[in-house]
């Protein structure tokens, strides 16, 4: 038979992270653009779960719980028969983050009252604050908390106990001896009413709607008690099979109705009426479930038959999770290595939020700790600039996910076909000076965790020549497309008559016609007309692309030869004067 596997409130939650990311020149702290991506491994937000822990330090597991106050993973467990030196069987309460071993309660009372070492085989409810309410073979229905040296218990009348589950009020247990179910006090294990049914396995409560689900596997057919009368209300038929059980669980937010059955799970709503089948990969067959009401979602672990003569039959068990309203599977299936039937029925406890799932291995005797993970998702991508050449350029792109992803930039230098990464850039910003080479690349930041790999939106990087019409004050150096004299002479490097232009201009003085950031007095780094340092020239647009020297020398030619004519014009007028004050 397999456990109840009761899920209670507690701490949840998912770490998240976010890298800043701005794409901005230095100069001019352009804007980022929306979020989006270009290329990805998974879809952004692709869910997944994986293993993080094993702990071998509860004997052979039988059932978890979660302790919705305490936060305490309670762990029933049998002895491991190959620590034959060592009884590890009772009831194990563990730090769920590290498996550490809090306390062990082995002591429970027998039949008579004495006290000896008990195996827990089902966790039915947790106590106020902390502690569990469990069973114990064959009859016995105990209570202990953390710290406590034996447990309290009683033995219910009869027949051997066959399954468990929390009662109806927090007073009592509900327990099946066969085909006969019973509400039973946990103080004095007294039955106080029961009901016969033709044949019967597990059952689930359903206290929110007064109602107690009893499945009879060798009958194929589940029996709805109404809990007010103790009295069968309604026969569901099930799908005809092999006839093997895997467990009855109730989703308490929904009322629905979950049956492991051969390799699949049937699911009805609160009413019986059927909601739709799951099936598992290959031989696997279901043993377990649990829900998460924060998350609306059902948690399913199947175990493989053991027996690999069988098609499908691989020794591996899985986890899947589904979305309870529609049944759709939102998580790929967790592969469980090495979980079978052959050795026990698994147990499953899911941390309220989903983050953390325990799953109970018995073939191995320990419980594997799984963490949800998330793909990153983009939520800014950097945007497309236009930079002059030697403007410092800062990348930055941002995401988020679960584990905190990391992120790698990438470059592409044949428009987006082939991409390589940028050496040393796997910080969320990555600064560089823009040369002209680097005009028509592409950029990108790759985000991934263990979920799967996400990709930004590109960049594109447009690099120019820097603008050299806005002239300085005075005592400048004139440079025209990388090339240039100075002083007097104003040569304006290979442009011929740009260089005539400046021996006209003449004098010490020597006009300024400055690029890439050059001020009026010669060779100082700096804006003119009150552009930011290494960015805008004289308050132009530095996005504007100019070409070569002729183009950058072409105004300064144009008003160095409008000079050179007042100049030739007020030279001749002051000869013909001097000449009139000789003659006369």
């Amino acid at each position: 038979m397999t456990p109840r596997h009761p899920l209670t409130p507690g701490r949840a939650g998912a770490a998240s992270a976010a890298l800043a990311l701005v794409l901005a020149s230095a100069a001019t702290g352009s804007p980022v653009s929306a979020a989006g991506s270009e290329g990805a491994d998974v879809p952004q937000g692709t869910v997944a779960y994986r293993s993080v822990a094993r702990f071998a330090t509860a004997g052979k597991p039988r059932d978890l719980l979660l302790h919705p106050d305490s936060k305490k993973l309670y762990v029933g467990s049998d002895d491991l028969p190959e620590t034959a030196d060592v009884n590890e069987s009772g009831l194990h309460v563990l730090d769920p983050a590290d498996g550490k071993v809090r306390s062990t309660i082995g002591q429970a009372p027998g039949p008579t009252g004495t006290l000896g070492r008990r195996a827990v085989r089902q966790l039915l409810a947790p106590l106020p604050g902390d502690g569990a309410v469990f069973s114990y073979p064959l009859r016995g229905i105990g209570t202990a908390k953390d710290g406590d040296a034996a447990a309290a218990g009683a033995w219910v009348p009869g027949a051997a106990v066959t399954h468990a589950t929390a009662g109806l009020t927090p007073s009592t247990v509900l327990v099946a001896q066969g085909s006969v179910l019973s509400e039973v006090d946990i103080a004095t294990a007294a039955v106080k009413r029961s009901v016969t049914l033709e044949g019967g396995d597990g059952f689930a409560v359903d206290a929110a709607r007064g109602t107690v689900w009893f499945t009879d596997i060798g009958n194929r057919r589940m029996y709805r008690i109404d809990a007010a009368t103790f009295r069968v209300a309604a026969t569901v038929e099930l799908p005809a099979g092999e006839g093997f059980g895997g467990f009855t669980e109730v989703d308490p937010e929904t009322g629905a109705v979950w049956v492991g059955l051969d390799s699949s799970v049937v699911v009805h709503d609160a009413t019986g009426k059927r909601l739709g089948t799951l099936r598992g990969a290959g031989s696997d067959m279901p043993r377990a479930a649990g829900f998460d009401a924060t998350t609306h979602e059902a948690f399913v672990v199947w175990q493989d038959a053991g027996d690999t003569s069988q098609p499908g039959s691989d020794n591996d068990g899985t986890l899947t999770v589904h979305r309870t309203r529609d049944l759709q599977e939102v998580v790929k299936p967790v592969v469980l290595p090495g979980i079978h039937v052959q050795l026990g029925s698994a147990a499953v406890a899911v941390e309220p939020g989903g983050a953390t799932v325990f799953v109970s291995d018995p073939v191995a005797g320990r419980i594997i700790r799984l963490e949800r993970a998330s793909s990153p998702r983009v939520t800014r991508s950097p945007a497309d600039r236009s930079v002059a050449a030697g403007t410092e350029v800062s990348l930055t792109a941002e995401a988020e996910g679960t584990p905190r992803p990391t992120v790698a930039w990438q470059v592409s230098t044949d428009a987006g076909r082939t991409w390589q990464p940028v050496a040393g850039a796997t910080a969320p910003t990555y600064t560089f000076t823009a040369a002209l080479s680097d005009s028509g690349r592409r950029y990108r930041a790759e985000f991934g965790n263990d979920a799967g790999v996400v990709r930004t939106a590109v960049a594109t990087l447009t690099v120019t020549i820097a603008d050299t019409t806005a002239g300085g004050s005075s005592g400048g150096s004139t440079t025209a497309g990388g090339t240039g004299g100075t002083g007097a002479a104003g040569s304006a490097g290979s442009t011929g008559s740009a260089g005539s232009a400046g021996s006209a201009a003449g004098g010490s003085d020597g006009g300024s016609d400055s690029t890439s950031g050059t001020s009026g007095t010669s060779g100082t780094p700096g804006s003119v007309g009150g552009g930011s340092a290494g960015a805008t020239v004289g308050g132009g647009d530095h996005t504007t692309p100019h070409g070569g020297a002729l183009a950058s020398t072409g105004a300064a030619v144009a008003s160095l030869a409008g000079s050179a004519v007042v100049l030739t014009g007020a030279g001749w007028v002051l000869m013909r004067r001097a000449r009139q004050r000789n003659t006369g």
